[in-house]
């Protein structure tokens, strides 16, 4: 998968059938001696605490930006818990009210952005 200069190619082809091999799950030339390594950290199945298996190698990316369980902070009192619960907990917790400190006035969380826009 590389340009080799056509001097070298018959000694790289050798080489390269002697040590190296193709991994069946994802293409790349991997060395022969690493070839059970590569699958076993790469490409055994693993589950995540949400109960999905996938690969290895893709467990990181799903924790951080996919699973359900991830953590995220709520917007309004940034209390850390799952992903799968911000929506409830923010419809709570954002329908909580605080008094403008320019009209006095109790204003919604999630409102309480805007608020200025239209206050006084």
């Amino acid at each position: 998968k590389k340009d080799i200069p056509a001097v070298n190619f018959i000694i790289h082809e050798i080489h390269c059938r002697r040590n190296i091999e193709i991994c069946p799950y994802c293409s790349d030339s991997i060395p022969k001696s690493e070839m059970k390594n590569h699958i076993e950290s790469e490409h055994v199945q693993v589950t995540c605490k949400c109960r999905m298996k996938m690969e290895s190698s893709l467990l990181k990316d799903h924790e951080a930006s996919s699973c359900p369980l991830r953590p995220v902070l709520c917007q309004f009192c940034d209390i850390q818990l799952a992903f799968n619960k911000l929506q409830e907990h923010e419809l709570y917790c954002g329908a909580r009210t605080e008094p403008c400190g320019r009209c006095g006035r109790h204003v919604l969380l999630r409102e309480l952005q805007q608020h200025p826009r239209v206050c006084g």
